[in-house]
This record gives structure tokens, sequence and C-alpha cells, in this order.
């Protein structure tokens, strides 16, 4: 470093005085002036769906189906199917109900009759024509596929 560098040190008595603070709303002329502009989203979320779908997930035929579902239980297990992760999944279309489903095991004692009872209670569901059980074994079931109420009723949480 160059040794010809000086530092100078200056003391101030006080703080510069603060810039005035600007005055909105004070002038009459912009208040009177001054128009809202048009509210796009008016009415926007008060307004429903042009058309409620009752088999689309939240629907009152898709409800009523888990209904159904939450009413068979494993004859083994104190858990109803839908909680023990049994239904892999439930479409409804123009009142014909499919439910993609699997069992414990391809040997579970039930293999034969549950997918019938599933059929028969889907298909006396209200707004519901007909039910088509499909019985699938890929992905296999495992417990990790079960509910938190369902894992807690059998103790495992």
């Amino acid at each position: 470093m160059d040794g010809d560098q000086e530092f100078r040190i200056e003391e101030a008595d006080a703080a510069p005085p603060a810039p005035p603070r600007p005055q909105v709303g004070r002038d009459e002329s912009v208040a009177e002036t001054f128009e809202r502009k048009r509210d796009y989203l008016e009415g926007f979320l008060s307004q429903r769906p042009a058309s409620d779908d009752a088999g689309a997930p939240c629907g009152e035929t898709y409800e009523a189906v888990i209904a159904a579902l939450k009413d068979i239980y494993d004859p083994e297990i104190p858990v109803n199917i839908y909680d023990l992760g049994l239904v892999y999944g439930v479409d409804i279309e123009g009142g014909h109900a499919t439910v993609t489903m699997t069992l414990t095991t391809p040997h579970c004692p039930v293999a034969e009759s549950m997918p019938s009872e599933v059929e028969l209670r889907v298909g006396a569901v209200p707004g519901v024509g007909s039910a088509e059980v499909n019985l699938v074994w890929d992905p296999p079931w495992d417990p990790a596929k079960m509910s938190d109420e369902a894992k807690l009723e059998l103790g495992m949480l």
C-alpha cells in the first residue's frame, strides 16, 4: 500500500432533516376524479359450476359409493375394505360404477364372495344403475395402503 493516503474524519452536529412526507388523499381533485375500475372478479366466487357431475369425486353419487364401500368389512380383519386400502379406484360414468380393487392375498378365503358383495352394495346406491368390480393383483396390497384410522384400529400406529 502507498503511504500517501490520508484519512479525514468529519463530525456532524445533527442528522439532516427528514424529507417531507407525501400527502396522499388530501388533494380533493384527485379524490373527486378517481373512478373505481370494473371489478372483473365480481361474483366469480359466488357462482356455482355450470354442471355438477354427481359421479365426479366429491359428487353425491361418488360419496354415496364410498360410504357403501365403508360398510363392507373384511371378515378376518375388523376394518372396512376402503380404509384397509383394498379399493384402488372408483369411476362413475352415466350411472355405471366401476370399482377397481384387490384383496390382501390371491389366496384370500373371500376371493370369490367379496367382489360380488361389493358389486351388490355399490349397485344398490341411488344413482348407480349398474356396477362392475375389477379385481387386480398389481400393485399387490401391503399394510402401507391402510388409512391411519385402520392402522389405529389394528394397533399399528
